[in-house]
């Protein structure tokens, strides 16, 4: 429970640093890397708390070029220093998210201003066997909020991405290998699909990260699951490309 507090003090004071820090540095807490203390710890509702309090601060700071990501571990653990530095980052992904936890706490940043909200979620709900309709429904539903709360925001719904197949290493690997990267690479055909219909942008990743043989590229990744500083350095420059070029077709 000390370990806890300390956490969220912790946190707090660097929001406090936030709200000190020109642009091009501005950073929430939540992406600061691992030393911050051992994040699995904190239960659900202690994350949740952590990330209402780092949305009430990006709301009183209303910083120019907000931008949200909203998702699960691959979105939480983006390094600070990789996240393009023309704007300003809200960090509100949890690990081990779900689409259908996703979709619960999309109002916990409705008094945000962000200028582009990047929505990456689905890896979860199919390690626990979800089925694609469900996850393409809370898709579905997702965008439908994010355009309601957030009018003036680009949403852009980016890929699944694959994982390693044989290669993994992560402690669920027997989970990862019943998910052929063929069934995630179909749902990101239908995720673009209902993105388009849906009048929001879709950043196809999976293309970036997937071999030749439809799996995660093992020098992208730490564990065939998680990414590795090279797998963000890809993230990076896609993120880069949308957000000064503004594009409509990636």
């Amino acid at each position: 429970m000390l370990a806890v507090i300390l956490l969220i003090l912790q946190r707090q004071r660097l929001t406090a640093v936030f709200n000190s820090l020109p642009p091009q540095q501005t950073v929430i807490a939540s992406q600061v890397a691992p030393e911050l203390g051992r994040r699995h710890q904190l239960n659900y509702q202690q994350w949740l708390d952590i990330l209402k309090q780092e949305a009430k601060a990006a709301t009183e700071k209303n910083p120019e070029h907000l931008s949200i990501l909203a998702g699960d571990s691959i979105s939480l653990w983006f390094p600070v220093e990789l996240l393009p530095e023309d704007r300003h980052w809200l960090n509100q992904a949890i690990s081990g998210e779900t689409s259908t936890g996703l979709l619960k706490r999309l109002d916990i940043f409705d008094s945000t201003k962000p200028e582009v909200i990047f929505v990456m979620i689905g890896i979860n709900d199919l390690i626990r066997g979800e089925s694609d309709e469900v996850i393409l429904d809370n898709q579905r539903q997702i965008i439908r909020y994010l355009r309601k709360a957030h009018p003036t925001a680009q949403v852009v719904v980016q890929s699944i991405l694959p994982h390693g197949a044989e290669a993994a290493t992560w402690e669920g690997r027997d989970k990862l290998l019943a998910i052929p990267n063929s069934r995630i690479r179909q749902l990101n055909q239908q995720l673009q699909r209902i993105a388009a219909k849906r009048g929001v942008r879709y950043l196809d990743l999976y293309s970036l990260f997937a071999n030749q043989q439809d799996n995660l590229r093992p020098e992208l990744s730490t564990d065939g699951l998680h990414l590795s500083p090279a797998g963000y350095l890809v993230w990076r420059t896609a993120l880069q490309i949308y957000t000064q070029s503004g594009s409509r077709e990636l």
